[in-house]
């Protein structure tokens, strides 16, 4: 097993205000436009771009050898994930603040600006996150997520409202005191969840989580992990949605304060049960059923101990109240909605 290697960027600044962080998997195509956004920032503020590559098998490492001396890597001999990536730049950052930015967005050219005003307005940690915009069309995709009573993510299209659930990990921002307070990533989760848990931490210990109205970001949607809603239909795979369903459920039993965890949780595993049986019986095959529902609906036997001791751990830090947590929360059932909209996913 080889060891992570470290290489170091020409004039990485000394004392820099934030550092961006940036995993990377086989992105060498998406990669340029994202580091190009980030140099192109306005203001004298000191930035370093930190890459994690996650054990690319494409031309990413030479990339960045030769076109941005100026970043520095963290290569992985090993794929990891987007968690233990993620926490490894973290914990190898020197800035005030961290920027998590997936490489398929690319930042408004005053965006770090806009996020330090921000910062600075709030006085106090928070995390923030900027306007999501489609690729392709420049749409508004979401400020940030609301939540449904199962952790099933709303995008939030309110130009009025700050105060959100979660912010998704494509572009994350938050004092990198604030993160190692929270314990970063969860890497129990491996990928698909963990940012929604971050913030759901966040929020029990009090701290905001918003998004800002200003600036924005750009992203591919899907173009990391996959999913994504294309052509009028939505398109995930097996692997994203076992894990979304899995860590979904977990997220659930962890974080939801005060005892309507319970038969909420009751009524997400009996939601789950019937959602995987109708559709095998619609698609005549039981794939999605064993692969993804059982999986999850087993999840919060299988790991009861492990889940109700970290709870107890999560909970037992609380200072919000149980209505403030339910007020980033749509009582409505966001699959349903999507269904409505789209039809039946298209799953590879």
């Amino acid at each position: 097993m080889g060891m992570v290697q470290y290489h170091a960027a020409m004039n990485r600044p000394e004392v820099p205000i934030c550092s961006v962080c940036i995993a990377n998997y086989n992105g060498a195509g998406l990669l340029a436009d994202c580091l190009e956004s980030i140099l192109a920032q306005q203001g004298n503020h000191s930035v370093e771009i930190i890459v994690h590559d996650d054990a690319s098998t494409d031309d990413s490492l030479a990339l960045l050898k030769q076109r941005y001396p100026q970043v520095e890597v963290i290569a992985s001999p090993q794929n990891v994930g987007f968690c233990i990536g993620n926490n490894r730049m973290v914990a190898h950052a020197r800035g005030e603040y961290v920027l998590l930015l997936n490489n398929d967005a690319a930042l408004a050219s005053d965006a770090i600006q806009c996020l330090l005003n921000e910062a600075a307005r709030i006085g106090a940690q928070a995390i923030l996150t900027l306007p999501q915009l489609d690729w392709e069309n420049g749409t508004l995709v979401d400020r940030g997520c609301l939540l449904d009573p199962f952790c099933n993510p709303i995008p939030n299209l309110d130009p009025n409202r700050d105060e959100i659930a979660y912010v998704i990990g494509a572009c994350l921002w938050c004092p990198r005191a604030t993160w190692h307070a929270l314990g970063g990533l969860p890497e129990w989760m491996e990928s698909i969840g963990e940012d929604l848990y971050l913030c759901g931490v966040a929020r029990l210990r009090g701290i905001p989580v918003r998004a800002l109205r200003n600036s924005h970001y750009r992203h591919r949607q899907g173009a990391t992990f996959g999913g994504n809603r294309a052509d009028g239909r939505l398109r995930t795979s097996i692997r994203r949605r076992r894990l979304s369903e899995r860590n979904k459920t977990r997220a659930l039993m962890v974080l939801v304060p005060g005892a309507v965890m319970w038969p909420l949780l009751a009524a997400h595993l009996l939601a789950l049960a019937c959602e995987g049986i109708v559709l095998s019986l619609l698609r005549r095959n039981t794939t999605l059923l064993r692969e993804v529902y059982l999986p999850a609906l087993a999840t919060p036997f299988r790991e009861c101990a492990v889940l109700r001791a970290r709870r107890h751990n999560v909970q037992k830090t609380r200072s919000t109240s149980v209505w403030k947590w339910f007020s980033a929360v749509r009582w409505q059932l966001r699959k349903i909605a999507l269904l409505h909209s789209y039809g039946l996913p298209t799953v590879r």
